[in-house]
């Protein structure tokens, strides 16, 4: 069929609209990939809380209950932190090595994971001297809630997970502190403290409560006051 051409003058014409949004749509932003944490495990209790603390952050949040799972998920390359009990990896094992190795590249160097380990109390004496001379960082369990965020958010900065670490904000106030000791002390897995942290949306949402309550006192009728002229 032989090709014909068509005027310039008889194309349809377009709105200017339709040509920019043409040309924006062919490169689109990419989405901001959500930071991804897994966890070795068999702690059922332990694990639960981990997770439930790290899902709040807004992270994505995987737990594995051995090494061979926990391998498989390395693989994938979606990881930007482990946390691994290292009762389960042993300090001579081949998941450690490997956990050791990745966690050893310099951030300079485009480090794309860290590895933060659990240390049991009991087990302390067997595990600490080892990784403390490999340099690798850990915490003992139990620990306290706002010092295991703030080791997390330092790690995930190393890797340009997150933009800054996450520092708590130590006050108390109230009726939110109680609520954080009630639910300390039903968490075994966490040392009691007397002071606690407070993310940003936790105080929102302790103001908004306050603001509330106070709103209601104010429109609550006055009455037995003692005071006819008030």
């Amino acid at each position: 069929m032989p090709h014909t051409s068509q005027p310039l003058d008889s194309l349809p014409l377009l709105p200017h609209c339709a040509y920019t949004l043409s040309i924006v749509s062919t490169s689109p932003t990419p989405p901001q990939q959500q930071v991804g944490i897994l966890v070795l495990d068999d702690n059922v209790q332990g694990s639960s809380a981990v997770k439930q603390i790290l899902d709040s952050e807004g992270w994505r949040v995987r737990v594995v209950s051995d090494t061979k799972m926990l391998l498989a998920e390395l693989k994938t390359g979606e990881w930007s932190l482990v946390i691994a009990n290292v009762v389960l990896t042993g300090v001579d094992g081949h998941a450690f090595v490997i956990l050791r190795e990745l966690a050893s590249v310099p951030a300079a160097d485009g480090a794309r994971i860290r590895v933060l380990y659990l240390i049991p109390e009991a087990s302390s004496s067997q595990y600490l001297a080892q990784l403390e001379a490999a340099r690798l960082p850990y915490v003992l369990r139990p620990y306290h809630l706002h010092d295991f965020l703030e080791r997390v958010s330092d790690l995930l900065v190393e890797v340009k997970a997150i933009e800054g670490p996450i520092r708590q904000v130590r006050h108390e106030f109230g009726a939110l502190r109680k609520k954080k000791k009630l639910a300390a002390k039903s968490n075994s897995m966490f040392a009691s403290r007397d002071s606690f942290s407070y993310t940003d949306e936790e105080l929102a949402e302790y103001e908004k409560q306050e603001g509330e309550l106070s709103k209601s006192r104010r429109n609550k009728p006055r009455i037995n006051l003692g005071d006819p002229n008030r």
